[in-house]
C-alpha cells in the first residue's frame, strides 16, 4: 500500500467516526443531568457535522468521494458511551461517566487526526494538512472542556457518594442500636 493509499484509509476511518459521533452525541446529550454537560456536548455536535464538511472537502482536494469504511475503534468507543447511559447510575455520578467516555472519544480522534495530519504533511497535502489541523484543534479544545466541566462534576458525585453512604448506614445504626446488648438480655 502506497503513502497516499494509507492516507485514504486514515481519512475513510475518521469521516466514519465522525459521522458515527454525529448519531451518538445527541444521545449522550439527553442522558446528561447537568446542564452544563448537555450544553458542552450539544455545542460539541455542532463543531461535529463541521468536521464532517472540512473531511469532505479534504476528500474534495485528493479528488476522491466522501466515504467511509466502518471504524471498529469508534463503534467501541460509541458503546462504551452507551453502556455508561443505560447504567444505574445517577446524578454527577452519571455525568461523569459521559463526560469520561467524551474523553476517551475525543482522545482516540485527537490521536486519529495527529497521524493522518503526519502522513498529509509528508505528501505535501498543505491544504489537506490545514483542515485536518482545524478538526484536530476543535477536539483538542473539546478534550480540554471536557477536563474543565468534569471537575466539578467529579465534586458533586463525591458528595453525592458521601451522603449515599450516610443514607445506607444511618438503618444500621437504628437497628444495632435497638438490639439488646447479650449483657441485657441474660438479665432477664
Amino acid at each position: 500500500m502506497s503513502l497516499e493509499n494509507l492516507l485514504i484509509e486514515e481519512l475513510k476511518d475518521i469521516y466514519n467516526a465522525e459521522n458515527q459521533l454525529v448519531k451518538a452525541l445527541p444521545k449522550m446529550a439527553k442522558g446528561a443531568s447537568s446542564p452544563e454537560l448537555k450544553q458542552l456536548i450539544t455545542e460539541h455536535l455542532e463543531e461535529t457535522k463541521g468536521q464532517v464538511e472540512r473531511l469532505k472537502q479534504v476528500f474534495e482536494q485528493l479528488d476522491k468521494r466522501a466515504t467511509g469504511k466502518l471504524c471498529k475503534a469508534m463503534q467501541g468507543l460509541v458503546e462504551e458511551g452507551k453502556e455508561q447511559l443505560e447504567s444505574d447510575e445517577t446524578g454527577a455520578t452519571k455525568d461523569v461517566g459521559i463526560a469520561g467516555a467524551a474523553l476517551r472519544v475525543e482522545h482516540y480522534e485527537m490521536a486519529a487526526y495527529t497521524s493522518a495530519i503526519a502522513i498529509a504533511r509528508t505528501l505535501g497535502h498543505d491544504d489537506v494538512v490545514e483542515l485536518l489541523t482545524e478538526n484536530l484543534n476543535e477536539e483538542e479544545a473539546a478534550g480540554q472542556k471536557i477536563l474543565e466541566q468534569s471537575e466539578p462534576l467529579l465534586e458533586e458525585a463525591s458528595a453525592e457518594g458521601e451522603e449515599e453512604d450516610e443514607e445506607e448506614e444511618a438503618p444500621v445504626r437504628q437497628a444495632t442500636s435497638k438490639k439488646k446488648s447479650p449483657a441485657k438480655r441474660a438479665r432477664r
